[in-house]
This record gives C-alpha cells, structure tokens and sequence, in this order.
C-alpha cells in the first residue's frame, strides 16, 4: 500500500463516506501527536493521501516515518473491518 518516492513514503486510503474518512484521520491525528510526527495529507470526501518524511533529518524518509506508516495501517484495518 505505501510506496516509497521523491524521499516520501505516500498511501491513498478509501472509506465508505466522508464521515468515516475524516474518524479515520481524527485517530490518526491522535498517535501522530503522541510520535511527535505529523503527516500531511489532504482529505476528498472518502478519499485521504497520506505522504510522511521526517523534516528533522531533511525531508527523507526514516524509520520514524515507517513506524508511523505501521500505525496508520493498523488504524485503517479497523475501519475497513467494520
């Protein structure tokens, strides 16, 4: 699901409805904050993009991001489970 380009670790996730995309993203907000490790992303209805790197270490990708990315998989399997 996540690929690696442009020293970006980038994923497209897809939701039932807007509802759901924006729950999703309000979880994710909740263990990005507690990483000290902030995604952008940008939300379309039921769609989010998600892309992380690590500013700190000049904009590449880490370990700290692919931790992130982990997390955030394990938050969108509970939503599609449901």
């Amino acid at each position: 699901m996540w690929i690696e380009e442009n020293n970006q670790l980038k994923a497209n996730f897809e939701f039932q409805d807007f509802v759901s995309a924006f729950a999703f993203m309000t979880e994710v907000a909740f263990h990005a904050e507690r990483a000290n490790h902030h995604p952008n992303w940008s939300n379309v209805y039921n769609r989010v993009q998600i892309s992380l790197n690590t500013h700190d270490a000049g904009n590449i990708v880490t370990d700290k991001d692919r931790d992130l990315a982990e997390i955030i998989d394990g938050v969108y399997k509970k939503f599609v489970a449901s």
